[in-house]
């Protein structure tokens, strides 16, 4: 099984290269890592070009029109080669078994979606100030940042084995991000991707979610398996919430499983 992992950023290089720096030092390297660039300036640029010699990395970039992550994520794609992809944001750093851990819980006709943890702006600062690899931390590390009130929660880097408890919502779209979430490149294809129709922030992943699961694509969680730990940042515009809401009601109540505007672009 050879692995994609689709980072999406935008001009944040010094997040994005914890979030590198933590895929470069993985117990189970992924065959390609694709930046999917939504319009950063060459500071991103230089920052992936650094981590050339350590990553098998590909830059997808596109131009900044606003927040496209739909398109950029359709277009990463289209650059991969690899039979599964994980999603990830470039301000979501991974625990050093995070790919091993996907790849474990992968199965065919299932999507896995997994949690995070969410660091405060004081530790997020701290960690990019100093470079800190939070993929060595030690869950008892994570409990006293919680405890301290550096993060939200710490109890997502407890692993919790088996398979089957993981598969008791199958149907349940509400809590798939992308910021962690790891699906067959053929049952991306299957839907046509996502849906670019989503301008500005939010629910381009519920619409994925929803389709996937009328597709026949069911939801596995990949919660105490495979948690990330989310830099803090601004909250991003969401001028454009309500028609991404509407979008996302019109979805649930069709019968569609293909993007209208989606991956097959891309392709030709």
């Amino acid at each position: 099984m050879k692995t994609a992992v689709i980072v999406t950023t935008y001009n944040r290089p010094d997040a994005l290269r914890l979030v590198l720096n933590a895929l470069a030092n993985q117990s189970v390297l992924a065959h390609q890592v694709v930046v999917a660039d939504d319009g950063s300036t060459q500071s991103t640029a230089d920052c992936i070009a650094s981590f050339q010699d350590k990553l098998p990395l590909v830059h997808a970039w596109q131009a900044d029109q606003g927040f496209r992550a739909a398109a950029a994520r359709n277009l990463a794609v289209s650059r991969s080669v690899c039979d599964y992809l994980i999603f990830l944001d470039g301000d979501c750093v991974v625990p050093h078994d995070f790919i091993e851990k996907h790849q474990r819980l992968a199965e065919q006709g299932w999507f896995v979606a997994g949690n995070r943890i969410l660091l405060t702006p004081g530790l997020t600062q701290h960690v990019i100030e100093e470079q800190t690899e939070l993929s060595a931390w030690s869950t008892y590390q994570w409990f006293w940042q919680s405890y301290r009130g550096g993060c939200n929660r710490w109890t997502p880097r407890v692993y919790v084995p088996g398979q089957f408890w993981r598969k008791q919502r199958p149907t349940r779209w509400q809590q798939a991000r992308t910021c962690n979430l790891a699906l067959w490149r053929q049952d991306f294809l299957a839907v046509n991707g996502f849906d670019e129709t989503y301008n500005g922030w939010g629910h381009e992943d519920a619409d994925l979610a929803v389709r996937l699961i009328r597709q026949g694509v069911f939801h596995k969680e990949g919660r105490y398996a495979t948690a990330v730990f989310h830099l803090w940042h601004a909250e991003n515009d969401r001028s454009q919430t309500q028609e991404n809401v509407t979008r996302l009601n019109a979805i649930l109540s069709s019968t569609e499983t293909r993007a209208k505007l989606g991956l097959s672009q891309h392709l030709k």
